[in-house]
Order: structure tokens, then C-alpha cells, then sequence
């Protein structure tokens, strides 16, 4: 046995039992405080996650789902609108300028493939439209988007992505929920997954449909795949509000109440018997959720607060009837912002059975015509959108993405009038919170027909917006059927350079 008189004092004083008990406690008492801390995100130079490997799933209340999360990390984004246009906007005919298309207008050439998704094509072609220098920066523009031309010294333009598949289907599932087969999760769901929402009154994702309907994969663009119910995005637009909101008129607003207050009374009594059944909350939570929208989502789509010469600038009057009903989704996704909803997916295009350029961007056949249809819709409304959100200071704290399923091919199909699929070369651009301005990143070939330099796969696409919301793709995941998944599977790379 140690000989008392051989310790410190320090150790003397353990032999003490009041002494001991004293320390013990503290101690004690000092852990308890420091993981509260932890778990909270509040130790000094600690993010809410602290841990430098392994998994993050976060900790969702089941009784509140959509409470706010902190981030992996503090970043400027706190909330996210992606742009979507299905059916493949061609970049040589719209952001990536190519000269060499012009000299060798209608000449074959050894780029050319026998054979493309759609056939065999035929001669190259120069774009439909002529590029000019556009903004400060003097980024070449074509003249079928004049108006977002002229945001060009805010926007990040990324001109050397690819992506997996020639397939409309599967490339709006690989762009929208990182796979092309179905039944993932998509970009917005991971989102809300792991930060919740600011805006307890209304949904934490919302997907604003086209007029003319869903796009070619439907719901599973903004769906929720394996991740918990309450994730999914709640899909409505300016002409078709979410069902079944309004009050019968022979239900007075009492009785209304008053049966809402009984079911929050029977549902909690119910879960107080399955106090650890998250699905249960969940679905109790969608429902009362689903009560404050009776109230909430009426105003936000109530536009006949907007000046007249909101209503202009965006196009809302004097073009197409489409156009104007595009324009009021604009509208409406930056009333979404505005009250603080997380995850705003705006899509420009539709159709389940394929459009073939009339109700989305895919243009196999007269592109002149059909792109220049699509652009009329898009074009101004878009344009409008990003500018009134930077005046409106949305963009300090908001990332917008621009994006499509893939590119279009520098030649023309075997009928000469139109683009068939490229999925070896297109672009997207980004622009507002965390995202340089007037920038670009990556090169195509001087065909536009494949990358160059700095190529992007979706998974990189993918990795970089959730690392400008703050959240690291490789420890953000789901357990699901033995497998850690993640948005970006197993591959990724964020894309620095284009990080302000």
C-alpha cells in the first residue's frame, strides 16, 4: 500500500472523504454541463458537431421534426432555391460560347459519333442565336436569354458539368436526389434533414410545380425516399394551391377551432402512450402542421399586395399566358423566402410523357422554334426573380442554383433542325450566399461536346451545395438498410474554387 506521505498534496487531499466527495461532485457536475454544451454547439470554437470523422445524423424531436438545426459549420446560406428546367436547355445555344461552332457550320467533322441517343445525326451546327459580351465581367450571353445576360457579373457559372446518363428520367433523379434510380431521397429532403426549418407556419421544402404540370420524374424530384415522411417537399404553385385548406362554409371558424384544439388533445393523449413511435409524431406533427396552413399559405399566395410595377418587371402581364403564370411562381417562391422557408425547388418545364420542346427544354426538333418558346417563359420572370431578391438583401443569406438534367450536342440530329442529348458536357450556374460573383469554372472542348478542363460530375454539383449550407456530404447520412447513405453515395468532391 502507498504510504500516505509519499503523495502530493493533491492526492493527500483525495484521501479526505469530504475532500473527495466535494471534487467528485464538481467533476461530475462540470462533464454534465460540458456535453449539454456539446450537444447544443456552444463550446468555444466547437460547430454543433465536434467530432472530426464518422457520421452526423442530426437529432430530430419526433414531436417537432421541423424545428431549426444548427449547421455542420457557420456558413452565409441559411436557406436554398433551386431553379430546375427538365428536358436539357442546350449550353452552346444559351451560356457556353463557342466560335469554332460558326467556322465549321455545317461541315462534318471526327467529333461526330455514328450514332446518339436518338440516331444518327447530322452536320455541326453554330448556335441558333449570337452570343454577346454581357455585364462588367463580359461574359458571352446568346440573345435567347437577354435578361439573365444582364445578371451575369452576380452569377457562378459552372461550364464543365457531366453527369451519368443520356435518359430524361433518370437525369432528373441523378441531378435532384444524387442517383438515377428512384426511390432516394432528394437535394431538398437531405436539407431539411439536417437543418429543419425558421418557419414553424409553413412547410420546411416547397416545390413549385410548372403550370403545366409535374416534370418527367414527378414527385420524386422532391420527394423523401427513405428518409423520415416529414421531409418530403409539398408541392404547389400560384394557379393550384395545396388542397383541401379552405373551410367548409358550413363549418363556422368556432367549430373549427374548436375541433382542432380536441384532435391536438386526442393526439396527444394518443402519443403519450407510444412516447417512442417517431412515426407517429411525424404524421401528428404533418397534421397540425397541415392546421397552420390553413391560414398561412392563403396569405403567402396572395399576390394583390404586389405594386404594379413588381408585377412588370417580372412579366406577370404582356407576354404569353404561360409566361405570366411562370412569373407568379417566381413571385410566389420569394414570398416562400421571405417567411423563412428552407428549401424552395422552382421548376420551368413539365410533362411526364416528354415535352419534345413544347412543355419542357427538350428540343429535338426545331430548337429555333422550341427553345426560343421555353426562353420567352423563363427568361424575364427568372431574371426578375434574382434582382429583386438582391434588393431585397434575400441573396445575402439565400444560395439560388440554376440548373438542367444535361447539355445538348453541337451537331444537329439526322432531321437538321434539332439537338440531341449531351451528357458529356453542360452547365449550371449558382449565385447569392458563400458563391463568388462573376466568376466561371471549368471548360468545354471548343465544340462545347465534352469537358476540358475542371471537369464536375453531379456528385461534386452535389457536394458543394450542401457544403455552401453548411453540411458536410461525406458525414451527413441516413441509416438505411445496412448502408450509411448519403447524398452523394460514396464519391464527391467540393468544388472550392467557386466558394466566395
Amino acid at each position: 500500500m502507498t504510504n500516505p506521505e509519499q503523495l502530493s498534496p493533491q492526492g493527500q487531499s483525495l484521501l479526505d472523504r469530504r475532500g473527495f466527495l466535494g471534487t467528485a461532485g464538481l467533476s461530475t457536475a462540470g462533464l454534465a454541463l460540458a456535453s449539454m454544451l456539446d450537444s447544443d454547439g456552444l463550446l468555444s470554437g466547437s460547430p454543433a458537431f465536434a467530432n472530426e470523422v464518422g457520421p452526423v445524423r442530426p437529432k430530430i424531436d419526433p414531436n417537432n421534426p421541423y424545428s431549426p438545426r444548427r449547421p455542420h459549420f457557420d456558413v452565409p446560406a441559411q436557406q436554398v432555391l433551386v431553379i430546375y428546367c427538365p428536358g436539357a436547355v442546350s449550353h452552346i445555344d444559351t451560356f457556353d460560347y463557342k466560335p469554332e461552332l460558326t467556322k465549321l457550320h455545317g461541315q462534318t467533322s471526327p467529333i461526330i459519333p455514328e450514332v446518339t441517343f436518338e440516331g444518327p445525326p447530322g452536320n455541326i451546327a453554330k448556335p441558333f442565336w449570337e452570343f454577346r459580351p454581357r455585364g462588367e465581367c463580359g461574359t458571352m450571353v446568346s440573345d435567347l436569354l437577354p435578361h439573365l445576360g444582364k445578371q451575369v457579373d452576380d452569377l457562378c457559372f459552372l461550364h464543365a458539368m457531366t453527369t451519368d446518363t443520356s435518359a430524361h428520367p433518370q437525369g432528373e433523379n441523378f441531378m435532384n436526389t444524387g442517383m438515377t434510380m428512384e426511390g432516394f431521397p432528394s437535394f431538398g429532403a437531405w436539407v431539411t434533414y439536417a437543418l429543419g426549418t425558421e418557419s414553424q407556419d409553413l412547410p420546411a421544402f416547397v416545390a413549385i410545380n410548372d403550370p403545366r404540370g409535374l416534370a418527367r420524374s414527378g414527385k420524386n424530384n422532391f420527394g423523401n425516399g427513405f428518409l423520415p415522411a416529414a421531409f418530403q417537399g409539398t408541392d404547389f404553385n400560384a394557379k393550384n394551391p395545396p388542397n383541401n385548406l379552405h373551410r367548409p362554409e358550413a363549418l363556422s371558424a368556432n367549430a373549427d377551432r374548436g375541433t382542432v384544439e380536441l384532435l391536438q388533445r386526442l393526439n396527444a393523449k394518443h402519443l403519450e402512450r407510444y412516447p417512442g413511435d417517431a412515426n407517429l409524431a411525424g404524421r401528428i406533427a404533418s397534421y397540425e402542421l397541415a392546421g397552420r396552413m390553413q391560414t398561412s399559405v392563403p396569405e403567402v399566395m396572395d399576390l394583390s399586395g404586389e405594386t404594379e410595377s413588381t408585377l412588370k418587371i417580372y412579366g406577370v402581364e404582356g407576354g404569353t399566358e404561360l409566361r405570366g403564370e411562370y412569373a407568379k411562381n417566381c413571385i410566389l417562391a420569394r414570398r416562400l423566402l421571405e417567411k423563412g422557408v428552407r428549401v424552395v425547388q422552382l421548376f420551368n418545364g413539365s410533362d411526364p410523357a416528354g415535352g419534345n420542346g413544347i412543355t419542357n427544354w427538350d428540343s429535338h426538333a426545331n430548337i429555333l422554334k422550341t427553345h426560343a418558346m421555353q426562353a420567352e417563359i423563363m427568361d424575364q420572370p427568372t431574371a426578375a426573380l434574382l434582382a429583386d431578391m438582391r434588393q431585397r438583401g434575400l441573396l445575402e443569406h439565400t444560395l439560388v442554383v440554376w440548373a438542367t438534367e444535361f447539355g445538348r450536342m453541337p451537331f444537329l440530329q439526322g432531321n437538321g433542325t434539332g439537338r440531341d442529348h449531351n451528357p458529356e458536357a453542360f452547365t449550371c450556374f449558382l449565385t447569392g450566399a458563400g458563391v463568388k460573383r462573376g466568376f466561371s469554372y471549368g471548360e468545354s472542348d471548343e465544340f462545347g461536346f465534352k469537358t476540358a478542363a475542371d471537369k464536375t460530375t453531379v456528385y461534386d454539383f452535389n457536394a458543394t451545395l450542401l457544403h455552401l449550407m453548411g453540411l458536410d456530404h461525406e458525414r451527413l447520412t441516413f441509416y438505411h438498410n445496412g448502408l450509411e447513405r448519403r447524398l452523394t453515395s460514396v464519391h464527391g468532391q467540393v468544388i472550392s474554387d467557386v466558394l466566395a
